[in-house]
C-alpha cells in the first residue's frame, strides 16, 4: 500500500473540500429550477401567493342565456350529445434513447482516486416507444370511422391509438390522407368478438353558417387536458389563408370559417359544433400573434370525403389536369387584358416537363388549352379565395362538369368528364 505524505493528504482534502462546495452550489441551483419549472406549471405556487379561484366560481343558479341566444342549459346539452363522438389520437413512434454519461468521472479527474464507471454508461442505447403528437378527432359512423385533419395523421412511420370520452383506448388505423384538403379519415380496430357501435356525431350546412352564430369546439387542448370545451362565435367566413408547422409544411386554406372559440395546439381535428350539435367545421389552424382566431375547415368537405370511404374505401377526389394561375386585377393590368380580370389561366410551369394541360387528362379530352381562362364550373364563378380546386372538391369522379372558358376574346362552353385523382 502506497503512503501518502502529509503534503500530499492536505492536497487531497483541499480539493475534497472545494468540490464539495462546488457540488452544493450545482445541486442547490438545480433544486431552485426545478422549484420554478414546477410552479411555471402550476404544481407549487409561488411563495406569498394566494389560491382566489374559490372566489371566482359561479354557480349554476347564477348562469343566465347569453347574447347569442343559447343558454348555459343547452350548450350542456350539446356538449353532453358530443363528447362521447369526440376522441383524442394519440401517435406513438419507436425512438432510441441516449446512454447518459457520467457527471461524476468528467468532474473528477486529476483526483488522486478513480470512480468506477456504472453499467448505465457502457449500456447500448434503448429503443422504446414515445408519444410524439396528439390531435383530436370525431367519429361520424357507428364502426368507427373518424375525421381528423391529415396533419395530425401525417406521421407514417408512427402507430396510431385513439382515446374516447370515457378513457377507454382503442389501436386506430388511417385509411386515407386528402390529397386537397388539410382532412383524413381513422379507423378504430375492434376487437375480435367486441361489437362496434360508437356514438357519431352529425354532419351539418357550412353554407347555412352566418356570422355572430353561437358555435361550440371541442379538442385535445395542447395535447394535455382531452375533452376541452370551448365557446364563441362564427367571427368570420370565406377565410382564406396559409397555414403550417414545424415539419408539416404549410398549405393554402380556402372557405374556412373564422371563430373566436378558443382554440389551441391539439384542437386540431375537433369538431366546430351549432347550437343543434351538428358539426360545420374541422378546427385546423389558430393565428399565432392574434387572440382568439382560430380557424375551421367546411364540413362539407368532410361529407365528401366520408362518402366517398364508404364508397370506395379510400378518399377520391376529381381530376381535371391543368396548372393554372388565379386571376386578380394586377395580373390582368400587367398582360393587357381588358375584359376579364377573374377567373383560372391555364399556364405551363417553370420546368419542361411542367405542361399547361396533361395529356390525356379530362382538360385534354375536352380541348382546353394553355392560356384559356377558366371563368366558372357549372356557373359558380372562380375567384381568389374560391379557386378552381376548391370547386372541384365538390364533384366526383364520373361527375360531368360545364366550364365557361375565355379564348382570344370569345366564350365558350366546355364539357368535361372527370376522372379519379389517385395515380395522377
Amino acid at each position: 500500500m502506497t503512503m501518502l505524505s502529509k503534503e500530499q493528504l492536505t492536497s487531497a482534502l483541499v480539493k475534497a473540500i472545494a468540490a464539495s462546495a462546488i457540488l452544493g452550489a450545482i445541486f442547490g441551483g438545480i433544486a431552485s429550477a426545478i422549484t420554478f419549472s414546477l410552479a411555471s406549471r402550476g404544481d407549487i405556487p409561488y411563495l406569498g401567493s394566494k389560491d382566489t379561484r374559490k372566489d371566482t366560481v359561479t354557480s349554476p343558479e347564477q348562469l343566465s342565456p347569453n347574447d347569442n341566444g343559447i343558454s348555459s342549459d343547452e350548450t350542456v346539452n350539446v356538449v353532453e350529445g358530443a363528447l362521447p363522438a369526440v376522441v383524442s389520437i394519440i401517435a406513438t413512434q419507436e425512438l432510441a434513447s441516449l446512454p447518459q454519461s457520467s457527471f461524476f468521472n468528467d468532474f473528477f479527474f486529476g483526483f488522486p482516486f478513480e470512480i468506477q464507471p456504472s453499467p448505465r454508461d457502457q449500456e447500448e442505447p434503448k429503443i422504446e416507444k414515445r408519444e410524439v403528437s396528439s390531435g383530436s378527432g370525431f367519429i361520424v359512423t357507428k364502426d368507427g370511422f373518424i375525421v381528423t385533419n391529415r396533419h395530425v395523421v401525417l406521421n407514417t412511420k408512427a402507430e396510431y391509438s385513439v382515446v374516447l370520452n370515457s378513457g377507454k383506448t382503442y389501436e386506430a388505423e388511417v385509411i386515407d390522407r386528402d390529397s386537397v384538403q388539410d382532412l383524413a379519415v381513422v379507423k378504430i380496430k375492434v376487437k375480435v368478438g367486441e361489437t362496434a357501435d360508437f356514438r357519431t356525431l352529425p354532419l351539418g350546412d357550412s353554407n347555412t353558417v352566418k356570422l355572430g352564430a353561437t358555435v361550440i369546439a371541442i379538442g385535445n387542448t395542447l395535447g394535455e387536458f382531452r375533452n376541452t370545451v370551448t365557446k364563441g362565435i362564427v367571427s368570420g367566413i370565406n377565410r382564406t389563408l396559409t397555414a403550417g408547422g414545424e415539419g408539416i409544411g404549410s398549405e393554402v386554406i380556402e372557405g374556412a370559417i373564422q371563430t373566436d372559440a378558443a382554440i389551441s395546439s391539439g384542437n386540431s381535428g375537433g369538431p366546430l359544433l351549432n347550437v343543434l350539435g351538428e358539426v360545420i367545421g374541422v378546427n385546423t389552424a389558430v393565428s399565432e400573434v392574434g387572440e382568439n382566431i382560430g380557424f375551421a375547415l367546411p364540413v362539407d368537405q368532410v361529407r365528401i370525403i366520408v362518402e366517398s370511404i364508404e364508397k370506395y374505401g379510400k378518399i377520391v377526389r376529381p381530376f381535371l389536369g391543368v396548372r393554372y394561375l388565379i386571376l386578380n386585377e394586377e395580373i390582368a393590368k400587367k398582360n393587357n387584358m381588358d375584359e376579364i380580370n377573374e377567373g383560372a389561366l391555364i399556364q405551363r410551369g417553370e420546368g419542361r416537363d411542367e405542361l399547361a394541360v396533361v395529356p390525356g387528362s379530362p382538360a385534354d379530352k375536352a380541348g382546353l388549352r394553355e392560356n384559356d381562362i377558366i371563368v366558372s364550373i357549372d356557373d359558380r364563378v372562380i375567384k381568389a379565395g374560391q379557386s378552381l380546386a376548391t370547386l372541384l372538391a365538390r364533384y366526383k369522379p364520373g361527375d360531368v362538369i360545364t366550364l365557361k372558358v375565355y379564348r382570344a376574346g370569345k366564350r365558350i362552353d366546355l364539357q368535361v368528364t372527370l376522372e379519379d385523382r389517385k395515380g395522377k
